[in-house]
């Protein structure tokens, strides 16, 4: 007796329930045993406090999973495709997917279970339709995910199926179908239920495709605008090369300048300096003169006398003083033709004597440029 009050109460037919008890109460009052209703009352009572089991889902999928193996245990596999899923997943996979989803409660203890099974859920039109229409979900309300799922949609009998669609951006229960129903009136109401309410999944896809299309839009427009924006750094960055090598080359040129400008005056000091170091021109009359004539690379004759004894460097230094004489430099004589070594070096011996050189009284020197 308290068995049937417990599964009653579990399964939360509270209606039922109280009838059960009243119906208890009476054959016990007429019994006449107080004993027997003080342990039934007392039984009852704990009964309400205790919280049912299957208030805790831990393994949804898991429960769904095992109701598949018994369901084709007891059936067989002639049935529509359970979606092997939690229900979560199987509204948001039906959301995503813009299908209409089916959802069958399955009651154990419900004579009209085993029928509604073999001979609706078996029938082939009935697969066919469902497979090719929408999603398809299921559990056992015994189990936790089945009796949470069961509290949701609030079921009055069974067999149960809810049919569930997307309607203004939220999953809705659009139709219960409730108690025994034959195959070809449960595929004719499922018929004009989706026919009832495909507009709003047209409305959805048109909705989704419209976003779609403006994500691609506003995509193919940031991509355009990138690559505008890559091209204008591109030409931003060779324009910036090809000033910095144009401020590099004039760089360079100024600095060449200034390097030019700054060996020309340093030529110029040294010139300065040499005609201060060169002897004074001796008189024609000294008979160890020896008189030079200097015939320059464009052309120009220049005239001076030096002591026999002085060094071939001062000859040099005289002709590295004259404006029209080229910066790099050697001396030959006319014939035999010879290089003079009047040219002073660092770390060399002096240059020798106008004697040791064996130059005569009168000499034609010839200036050549080196660079020319």
């Amino acid at each position: 007796m308290y068995d049937l009050v417990s599964r009653k109460i579990y399964a939360g037919k509270y209606e039922c329930m109280k009838v059960t008890i009243k119906r208890i109460m009476q054959i016990i009052l007429a019994q006449q045993d107080r004993r027997a209703l003080r342990y039934f009352c007392v039984r009852f009572l704990r009964s309400l406090f205790r919280q049912d089991p299957r208030r805790n889902v831990v393994d949804p999928v898991g429960d769904v999973t095992r109701f598949i193996q018994t369901y084709n245990d007891l059936y067989g596999q002639d049935h529509p495709v359970f979606y092997q899923g939690s229900y979560s997943q199987a509204l948001n996979d039906a959301k995503s997917e813009l299908r209409f989803l089916l959802v069958y409660l399955h009651g154990d203890n419900h004579q009209d279970t085993p029928d509604f099974c073999r001979n609706t859920l078996g029938n082939n039109d009935v697969i066919d339709f469902i497979n090719s229409s929408m999603l398809f979900w299921s559990c056992n309300t015994n189990s936790p995910e089945g009796y949470r799922v069961s509290r949701a949609l609030r079921e009055n009998t069974y067999p149960f199926l809810a049919l569930i669609v997307l309607r203004q951006n939220k999953m809705t229960v659009v139709a219960r179908i409730e108690g025994p129903i034959e195959p070809v009136e449960l595929t004719r109401r499922l018929e004009r239920l989706m026919s009832e309410n495909e507009t709003s999944l047209v409305a959805a896809r048109a909705d989704r495709e419209e976003r779609s299309f403006n994500q691609t839009l506003r995509a193919q427009q940031d991509e355009a605008y990138l690559e505008s924006l890559k091209a204008d750094q591109e030409k931003a960055r060779k324009r910036q090369e090809e000033q910095e090598e144009v401020r590099q080359i004039e760089q360079q040129k100024e600095e060449e300048e200034l390097e030019r400008l700054r060996l020309i005056q340093e030529k110029e000091d040294r010139k300065e300096v040499l005609k201060t170091e060169i002897p004074a021109e001796p008189d024609s009359t000294d008979p160890d003169t020896v008189k030079i004539v200097l015939k320059l690379p464009h052309g120009a004759r220049v005239e001076r006398r030096f002591l026999k004894s002085q060094s071939l460097k001062d000859l040099y230094h005289f002709a590295f003083c004259h404006e029209d004489c080229p910066d790099d430099f050697h001396i030959v004589t006319n014939f035999p033709r010879r290089t003079l070594p009047c040219e002073p070096k660092d770390g060399e011996p002096e240059p020798p004597t106008f004697a040791e050189a064996g130059l005569g009284k009168n000499e034609m020197l010839f200036v050549q440029d080196n660079e020319a």
